[in-house]
């Protein structure tokens, strides 16, 4: 597909904003033409064509607003006073602009303004809206209760804390939302002293960022569950590492004789010296291995059925170099003097193996939760 050249971007912006609005009122977009000709005369107030399109429009967008709330109000379709508001607020935002641009106003000197027609508007809104609420909520059912929440929300927008529709609201969510218990990841080992509070936390931390409190999808841990007195939970995610190692050391030694012959300058530029260097490398690498599997499950609360049952794999390798040498520097090169200036390191504790070799886990863990949990919310 051909792209427009950049420099053609400005001129027709120019176009587009010099535009009197002509065109848009021939074809019957009456809101857009007045929007052109009242943006038009902001900067040009003697526009003859503006001027012509904003007195010969107005009067029509007036005229095609009436019909549009005539109709909606006649017919029986749904939630009509949504469209009657609509209608209403477009005529305002045309009164605003007018009003806020001297050369309209003098050609539109007391524009159309819905105010207490508005208000009742609204009114009526909130109540179809919360009606349509109490009905679905009536009908006892998860589903049914999400669409009272919808129906109550759009409500409160309408008109804030309309009847009490706070508390419906509150009822509706609860009613409609999936509770999750997440249990706390075990570790069973008798070899280490270890910890997964720390992964706990995360995939916590992970699950309420991707499902806020507004979502459908409600996460707690038992404490929490406990506190709120949740005994009848949606689902248990229970966690267990095993069948893991840390620490595992592997230490390789290699020792290499270097030589390396370098030319050398002299004031006899007919003859080529050379020096040779010699040097005893011995280097040292030290891995501390470290790998196990997390095995987690989803259970229905409700059937007890298991719907997910997965092991993920993690590992993770610490690693050392360094050397010593002996003999000339200058038979090494840069890189190999660089890992004489290593010096053998302590390992780490298992603890922070540990957490290392659960990083991928982790990442696997939450994307595969939130494929689950995500048709839920």
């Amino acid at each position: 597909m051909l792209k427009k050249p950049l420099f053609l971007l400005p001129i027709l912006i120019f176009v587009l904003s010099c535009s009197s609005g002509k065109k848009a009122l021939q074809k019957g977009n009456y809101y857009q033409a007045i929007a052109q000709a009242v943006d038009r005369l902001k900067s040009d107030p003697d526009n003859e064509k503006a001027s012509k399109v904003l007195r010969e429009g107005y009067p029509l967008a007036i005229d095609w607003s009436q019909e549009e709330l005539d109709f909606a109000l006649s017919s029986n379709k749904a939630f009509k006073w949504e469209q009657t508001i609509a209608t209403m607020q477009q005529v305002n935002r045309l009164s605003e602009i007018i009003r806020s641009t001297p050369a309209a106003r003098k050609i539109i000197s007391d524009p159309k303004t819905y105010t207490s027609e508005l208000n009742m508007a609204y009114e009526k809104a909130a109540s179809e809206r919360y009606q349509a609420g109490i009905y679905h909520l009536e009908q006892n059912s998860r589903e049914a209760a999400r669409t009272a929440f919808e129906h109550f929300y759009k409500a409160d927008q309408f008109i804030p804390g309309y009847e009490n529709v706070v508390q419906e609201m509150e009822i509706a969510k609860d009613l409609a939302t999936y509770k999750v218990i997440i249990e706390a990841a075990t570790v069973q080992s008798r070899t280490y002293k270890l910890t997964s509070e720390f992964f706990y936390n995360q995939v916590f931390e992970f699950l309420n960022n991707k499902y806020p409190e507004r979502s459908f999808v409600n996460f707690y841990s038992p404490q929490q569950a406990k506190r709120f007195q949740i005994s009848q939970p949606d689902f248990i995610v229970q966690m267990e590492f095993f069948d893991f190692s840390v620490g595992n050391l592997v230490r390789n030694e290699k020792e290499e004789e270097l030589i390396k012959r370098v030319q050398v300058e002299t004031k006899d530029t007919t003859r080529v010296t050379y020096k040779t260097y010699k040097a005893k490398l011995k280097t040292f690498s030290d891995k501390v291995i470290s790998g196990g599997r997390l095995n987690y499950r989803i259970i229905d609360f409700q059937t007890d059925n298991l719907l997910r049952d997965k092991l993920i794999p993690g590992s993770f390798t610490w690693e050392n170099q360094y050397a010593i040498y002996v003999g000339d520097k200058q038979a090494l090169s840069e890189k190999q003097y660089e890992l004489t200036r290593n010096k053998a390191l302590p390992l780490p504790p298992h603890q922070d193996l540990f957490i290392e070799f659960t990083r991928p886990i982790y990442e696997n863990l939450c994307d595969d939760l939130d494929r689950f949990f995500r048709r839920y919310r």
